[in-house]
Parts: C-alpha cells; structure tokens; sequence
C-alpha cells in the first residue's frame, strides 16, 4: 500500500501577524504596488483616534526626532558638566600644590569640599595618628570602617551605617558617601570621606577617573607634610 502524500492548501494556513509581518519584510515594494493601502488603512490612536498609516509613520517620525533632541541636549549637559568639574579640579590641584602645611592642605580640601563642590562634610581618617589639630580630621579609630568598605576596592560610594557615620563625622549623614582610600608608595596612609545631603550624589556607578588623580596626588602632598 503506498503512502498517501497528504497536500497542504495555501489558504488553509491559518493568517497571523507573524505571517503577515514576514511577508511585508520579503516584499518591501508591496506598498509601492499596492500604493492605496497607504491612505485606505486605518489604524487605531490612544490620543487622536482614527489615524491612516501615513499619519501614524509621521506621528512616530516626529516622536525619534524628539527623542533624538533629548539625547543631544543631555549630552550637552554632561559635557558641559564635566567640563566646569574638569576645570575646578584643575584649580584645586594647584591650590594644592601651593599648600605650604598640612594644615593649609586640609584647609583647601575642606574649602572646596564644601563651598566649591557644594558638599555637606570632608573628613580624613589617618592609620597612624598625627601630631596636629584640625577641623577635618576623624579622631576617631576608623580602621574597622575601612577594613569593611575599602578592602577590596579604593572608593566606595553609596550609604554607611549610622555607626560608621559616627565614627568618621561625629554625627549622622541623611545622605550618600564616598570613601577614599589614601595610599603612597604601597603603604595605607587612611581615607577621605565627604558626604552630601542627597541621597543619590554618590552612586557606585561614578566615574572615577578624575577620583582617581586627585587620590594620588592628595596622599602624596600628606606623605610629604606629614612625614607619616
């Protein structure tokens, strides 16, 4: 007995949207060749009802162009920013340079902690405790904070513990943080924390590239005030 070849009819395929969007990729001429289709079909809008094809390829034309001029505006506004950042970090660094103490060095990053950065607090934490009064330095023994925030890494950005808090500024932070860590010819000298006020100021997701010179250049000019 042969075996009955069972033929398959194209109409008794069932039509769906799968179906339809691959054929209109295999044909892109179809509207070309069926060219009223373009203004005959309608399709349904939230907003103005009843639009034709046309009217909706336009509509969403319109909204990539404005979706493409918010890209570009924020993008201008990132640079613009980094721009202003770049420059105040440029400043800083020869403000820093010109320091004549350690005192006057601290005095500098507190200034442009707070009044040019527009931050909350500045804080040093040193290892080895130092001979010298200031404002900005944590007395406090911080080195189980640093053991747990920086051990694995140089900066950590985000929200301490309220007990963390206590120890580096003396007092709670509403805010975010970012801790950095100090370190000169391989030896740990401590870290610096400066707080803001917004809870989303310091995010993990941070940049640290300009971070990370002024790290480096801040625990040099310490190493040699300091003597530590």
């Amino acid at each position: 007995m042969k075996n009955e070849q069972k033929t398959t009819n194209i109409d008794d395929l069932p039509l769906t949207d799968e179906l339809v969007s691959a054929y209109l990729q295999d044909n892109p001429d179809f509207f070309n060749r069926n060219n009223e289709l373009m203004t005959g079909l309608r399709l349904i809008d939230n907003q103005r009802g009843t639009v034709s094809l046309v009217e909706r390829q336009q509509q969403q034309l319109r909204q990539q162009v404005h979706n493409l001029e918010d890209e570009i505006t924020q993008l201008m506004s990132v640079a613009s920013h980094n721009e202003n950042l770049f420059m105040l970090y440029s400043d800083l660094y020869l403000r820093l340079l010109d320091s004549k103490s350690a005192n006057e060095l601290l005095d500098c990053l507190t200034q442009a902690t707070k009044e040019l950065l527009s931050l909350s607090a500045f804080k040093l934490y040193l290892i080895n405790g130092v001979d010298m009064s200031h404002d900005s330095l944590s007395k406090n023994d911080c080195q189980g904070v640093m053991q747990n925030r920086l051990s694995n890494s140089d900066y950590y950005f985000g929200r301490l513990q309220q007990s963390e808090q206590q120890l580096i500024f003396s007092h709670n932070c509403a805010g975010s943080v970012v801790l950095v860590k100090l370190v000169h010819d391989d030896c740990d000298l401590g870290f610096l924390a400066i707080s803001s006020d917004d809870a989303h100021h310091f995010d993990p997701r941070m940049d640290t590239l300009l971070l990370s010179q002024f790290k480096r250049l801040v625990a040099k000019l310490l190493k040699q005030h300091l003597a530590i």
